[in-house]
């Protein structure tokens, strides 16, 4: 009888977080044509064109500010950043002449050293600052909405983070999308601060975490950092809202379209597949979101099918 060759097989690295290859691969295997279906109903997942997805999260935010101006209502924003483009939001704002005072927003998450000390609003790296220099400070100083009424993570309000949200109201909205580990906020599935089973872990609050690796490498690209991969700019530890947080937000909105600088190379493509229908688990954070009332967009780009591309080479 022929002796054949056998197949070279490996594991996953024992840094990667999620490594059931039986579940990677199903989910890798999932086509354009059947990335928007899902089981649950209330979990919309839609596919737009990569040049539509800036617009339309910048609509839906001032959708909702516009509304509170007219109606009065408070509105509790959960925000991610950096994001240069609520500068656009401003804008409108401005140009709408749209009163901010009911306008609540809470920084998704800020970066930490080894310590745990919270960077402050001043550092020019740092997400609240990036909140309030694309954000807060380009709104017409008579639109804005008080400054105690944006709020970031200080080493003060850190563990009472997700109190104070509650106060507000409870987010009205929290805008998400996924990282490279599939972590929501810096919520890290290889977090130590994070380690509890499901039930345990969705109860699970504000609080500082040490970040991943693969998350070190996924912002050392941020153009904050010279979008040069240098790993040592990145704080090693981070403060961010917990899965609670999410969970208890009255919508959720989450976008997939973060590729390398406009190209078709995208880290985001494989763990979007596992975050919108692999299983629900603490190892990939985002997951949760198939459970709950969620609005997803997936850009063009992201929903590709994965296949090998000799040509690309590195």
């Amino acid at each position: 009888m022929k002796n054949e060759k056998k197949a070279f097989e490996f594991s996953p690295s024992l840094s990667v977080p999620f490594r059931d290859k039986k579940e990677i691969e199903r989910a890798l295997q999932i086509k354009r044509e059947d990335i928007e279906k899902h089981d649950n109903p209330d979990f919309k997942i839609r596919v737009v064109p990569d040049s539509d997805t800036e617009f339309i999260w910048v609509t839906d935010l001032f959708k909702r500010i516009k509304h509170s101006a007219e109606t009065g209502e408070k509105l509790v924003m959960i925000l991610p950043n950096p994001a240069p483009s609520y500068r656009h939001v401003a804008r409108l704002i401005n140009a709408c002449n749209i009163d901010c005072r009911n306008v609540f927003g809470f920084a998704m998450d800020e970066y930490a050293d080894e310590d745990g000390n919270i960077a402050p609003e001043e550092w020019k790296f740092g997400f609240t600052h990036a909140m309030m220099k694309y954000f807060y400070y380009e709104i017409d100083e008579k639109l804005r909405p008080p400054k105690n009424q944006i709020v970031g993570f200080t080493n003060k309000n850190i563990n009472d983070y997700s109190k104070m949200i509650e106060d507000a109201g409870g987010a009205d909205i929290c805008y998400s999308g996924p990282g490279w580990t599939g972590h929501l906020a810096f919520i890290e599935p290889d977090a130590p601060e994070f380690r509890a089973p499901l039930e345990e872990w969705k109860q699970m609050g504000a609080r500082i975490c040490t970040l991943s690796p693969y998350t070190l490498a996924q912002n050392s690209l941020h153009g904050s950092f010279g979008k040069s991969g240098n790993l040592a700019a990145v704080p090693p530890k981070a403060a961010t809202i917990g899965p609670r947080d999410v969970i208890h937000s009255k919508n959720r909105f989450d976008m997939h379209a973060i590729t390398v600088h406009g190209t078709t190379t995208a880290w985001q493509r494989s763990i979007s597949r596992l975050v919108l229908h692999g299983p629900v688990t603490p190892l990939v954070p985002e997951s949760i979101l198939q459970t709950l009332r969620t609005d997803v967009f997936v850009s063009e780009t992201i929903a590709q099918n994965i296949e090998p591309d000799w040509n690309k080479g590195y």
